[in-house]
């Protein structure tokens, strides 16, 4: 089994971004856009176009979540943002995005690129979109969305031969675990909530 120094780093640098968001800790988003960096290389060379692609995405999303998590998401305020549930709304205009989005790259990478997994190229990439725009929004909701995105990513990267970073995402399955319970604890209680969205 042979490892490049691109894949060690990006191993390196992954588990460290996940621990991180699973503490809520803003120095997430600077380790996550040089993961990205490292995994646009690995990702390329292994023929897995979607998910290359995707971690430029990331890299815009990165930023956009690092402004949000220390201005609290909205103009002229320094407030942090605050851990909440995902509306209906945004569960619903999360899962058309994703469905359009995995539909049409699909189809994409099945005939512009020799990708070999084009749906399932797709599909981690659709779910880690999401999620990660949920994170940006500390959007509790968003580990479910990684740990569903990690089950497939698992799989995908050992029939790929990246095994190190199949391994990693062993560990980010852990971590996104932790970070569910972590997060579920800092919701505030059901009726803050309602009392909060009825002065909304």
């Amino acid at each position: 089994m042979s490892m490049s120094w691109t894949e060690v780093l990006g191993f390196a640098t992954g588990a460290l971004c996940v621990w991180l968001v699973a503490r809520q800790h803003v120095a997430n988003w600077p380790i996550g856009i040089a993961n990205n960096l490292f995994f646009i290389v690995l990702f390329a060379q292994a023929g897995l176009y979607a998910d290359a692609g995707l971690q430029i995405v990331f890299i815009a999303l990165a930023a956009y979540g690092w402004w949000s998590w220390t201005h609290g998401g909205g103009p002229g305020t320094a407030e942090a943002l605050a851990v909440r549930r995902t509306t209906r709304t945004e569960w619903a205009w999360l899962a058309a995005a994703g469905a359009v989005g995995v539909l049409g790259l699909t189809l994409l990478l099945s005939s512009a690129t020799d990708s070999t997994v084009p749906f399932w190229d797709a599909l981690t990439t659709g779910l880690s979109l999401a999620a990660t725009y949920g994170q940006c929004r500390k959007l509790v909701e968003s580990w479910w969305l990684w740990i569903a995105a990690d089950l497939l990513y698992i799989p995908l990267y050992a029939y790929k031969g990246l095994y190190l970073t199949s391994g990693l995402y062993v560990g980010f399955l852990a971590l996104c675990v932790a970070g569910l319970v972590g997060w579920r604890r800092t919701l505030p209680a059901r009726g803050a909530r309602t009392t909060l969205e009825a002065t909304a």
